[in-house]
């Protein structure tokens, strides 16, 4: 019975076989939270990035960029309209001040912009005919179910488009036509964050 350990007791053994935190570890909980919001400044108020990189001293740099190159890369997502368009740009630009390795990150950017490019044009053809064929089920299944129910159907419009499961139903099939686009851009956003 004397080998049974409370949960605290277990939690600081624990503790004490990981060790004291290095300083660069130290130095990484304090300063990539403040390069987080530093990114998020730079979202809403336009702020210049890498003049409010410089107010930090040399040792934090690094982790400063670490900290706001995650919050732009988080950031970047399909561009389903204008709105999201105009904010991933800033966001590249944005990650353009914080990395170093302009070669890579170009590539990766011609790789995102090729990915958008598709998005935009054979997947909005895609989108449109999907949204069609959605359509026209639901109103041959409505009509159906009219028809048994009140025997005929003429003259009578139905607005499908506006029943709460086709709506459902929609998001649904939107969902799944952009994960396959979110798999290649999840896989980019990996390759952006190991860039210096």
């Amino acid at each position: 019975m004397a080998d049974i350990k409370s949960a605290f007791e277990i939690a600081r053994e624990k503790i004490e076989k990981l060790g004291e935190a290095t300083e660069d570890e130290k130095l990484k909980w304090k300063y990539m939270p403040q390069g987080e919001q530093l990114a998020a400044k730079y979202l809403k108020e336009d702020i210049n990035l890498v003049a409010e990189v410089t107010k930090f001293p040399e040792q934090a740099k690094k982790h400063i960029k670490q900290g706001a190159a995650e919050v732009l890369i988080h950031n970047i997502s399909l561009p389903k309209n204008d709105f999201v368009k105009n904010t991933n740009k800033k966001l590249m630009e944005g990650l353009r001040l914080l990395k170093s390795n302009r070669a890579e990150l170009e590539n990766v950017y011609s790789r995102i912009r090729r990915l958008f490019d598709h998005y935009a044009e054979q997947g909005e053809q895609q989108r449109q005919k999907a949204y069609q064929s959605l359509k026209n089920n639901f109103e041959v299944k409505a009509r159906q179910a009219v028809q048994q129910q009140l025997g005929s159907t003429l003259g009578m419009r139905i607005d499908v488009e506006r029943l709460p499961q086709f709506q459902m139903e929609w998001r649904k099939l939107m969902n799944e036509m952009d994960s396959q686009y979110m798999v290649h851009l999840n896989e980019y956003r990996r390759e952006l964050l190991e860039i210096l």
